[in-house]
Parts: C-alpha cells; sequence; structure tokens
C-alpha cells in the first residue's frame, strides 16, 4: 500500500463518514480468520514496531480469496433466542430491533452495513443501546471503520450480553459506543488486520498512515494516546490468521466499562 493508496482510503473514509445515509455499498478486501489461541500477551504503553510483533507467516492472495466464509470462530454458542430474538420490530441486514430504545447486533460488517445503519436510526431514531450478541468481525475494513463513527455519532451505548462475543473488527465497533458494558463472560477476539495482499500490520512501517487511520480511531473513542497505541500493538501481536481473547476486565485496562 503506497502513501497515495493510504490517504485515498483515508478521504474516501471521511466522506462516506460526513453521507452514510447515501453511500453506496462498497466491496473491499476480506479480512478474516481461521484458527484461534487463548494465549495473553503483555505489552508497554510506548511505540509499536517489529519487536511489538510475533513472527508468523501471513496469509497468501489465495488464502485471502477463499476465506470469504471463514470469520473468526468462537469458543461457546451463544442461546438462539439472543441471536435471533422473537418478536423483532424490524431487521437492517445484521442489526434486529428488540424495541424502540435496543436493537441487537449478530453477524459480520460488509460494503452494505453502515447503509443498513444510517437506515434503522432514520427508521428508529430513538434507540439507545446496541447489543451485540454474536459479532464475527468484517468483511470490509473501511466500512467497519465508517460504521464505528456512525454508532458514536448517534450516541449508542454498547453492550456485550451473557454468552455475548465480539471478534475481529467487531471489537472497534463495541469500542464505538459512548457508553459500554459487558457481562462477566462476555469474549473479546482480537488479531492483526490484513490488506488484500496478505501483508498483515506488522509489514508496514511505523511511519505508515495506515496505522494513522486505526489510532486515531481509538483516540476518537476515548483512549489516550498510550492506550491507543498499546491496544494497537497488542492487537497487531496476534497474527491475522489467530485470534487472541480477552476478558471484560482486559478490556478494562483500555477504556471505561460501565
Amino acid at each position: 500500500m503506497s502513501w497515495p493508496t493510504a490517504l485515498l482510503r483515508t478521504a474516501i473514509a471521511a466522506f462516506f463518514a460526513a453521507a452514510i445515509a447515501f453511500a453506496p455499498a462498497q466491496a473491499q478486501q476480506v479480512v478474516t480468520i481461521t484458527t484461534t489461541t487463548t494465549t495473553w500477551i503483555e505489552v508497554d504503553d510506548g511505540d509499536f514496531g517489529a519487536a511489538d510483533f510475533d513472527d508468523d507467516i501471513f496469509a497468501d492472495d489465495a488464502e485471502v480469496a477463499g476465506m470469504a466464509d471463514a470469520m473468526p470462530a468462537r469458543r461457546f454458542a451463544p442461546a438462539p433466542a439472543l441471536v435471533q430474538p422473537a418478536g423483532a420490530l424490524a431487521r437492517f441486514g445484521p442489526f434486529a430491533v428488540v424495541d424502540g430504545r435496543t436493537a441487537r447486533m449478530a453477524g459480520d460488517v460488509d460494503g452494505a452495513t453502515p447503509r443498513q445503519f444510517a437506515q434503522m436510526m432514520a427508521a428508529f431514531p430513538r434507540l439507545q443501546r446496541l447489543e451485540m450478541v454474536d459479532c464475527p468481525g468484517s468483511l470490509d475494513e473501511e466500512a467497519n471503520l465508517i460504521l464505528a463513527r456512525a454508532i458514536r455519532r448517534a450516541g449508542l451505548e454498547t453492550h456485550v450480553p451473557g454468552g455475548g462475543s465480539v471478534r475481529s473488527g467487531a471489537v472497534e465497533l463495541w469500542l464505538a459506543g459512548v457508553r459500554r458494558s459487558a457481562a462477566a463472560d462476555a469474549e473479546f477476539g482480537v488479531h492483526s488486520w490484513a490488506d488484500e495482499y496478505g501483508r498483515e500490520a506488522r509489514d508496514y512501517p511505523e511511519s505508515d498512515p495506515v496505522h494513522a487511520e486505526y489510532l486515531s480511531l481509538y483516540r476518537e473513542m476515548g483512549m489516550d494516546d498510550a492506550k491507543a497505541r498499546a491496544f494497537y500493538a497488542m492487537t497487531n501481536a496476534t497474527p491475522f490468521d489467530e485470534v487472541r481473547y480477552l476478558t471484560r476486565d482486559d478490556m478494562a485496562r483500555f477504556v471505561a466499562l460501565n
């Protein structure tokens, strides 16, 4: 990814964030993982660099192209009633409106999801709470960043209920809540991002603007600079094709929980 490409990606994200209700669906690279680990690595609050990341082989083009249906695995399944709430008032992609104040999310993010979210908020403007039940992550990183900022602008609180799970890019959606909460048994799964060529965060120099996109998002969501860098380094220490599970208390090291 070159400087012009990274700047173009940032400009596109800014444009769609300003006009989300009218944004066309975007077809971007698949960003998924297939295997898991439960190892926790402590990282210092400081700059990220090659020394912060584990060595591993990243996915090649063929592997990335073949993983459209292989979203991050979870350790246990949620109750069916959580994923498919009975009597939902309406559905918008992965979102189900439970009542006038609460929506539930189950499923991954693709290029259409920001527009579906905008449609939901237009139809139910009094929504206050987004419950994230089983959220594997994103098939479209640009859309995921747009959606995270849209959740914050809408003033929604985010909650992972008992038995709930958010992984990969969905963790950024949970971070976007103006208030965040999680049940004691909620699980959070993180790992490095990868581009369409199979290159991971550790393969880009520290000065590359692509890193600033994520660090900027974390600061917008309330992390100070040191915690934003520590969180980013921690997530990217786990290779793209693995996942590291964190608990509610682990997440509380980086952001306030309510």
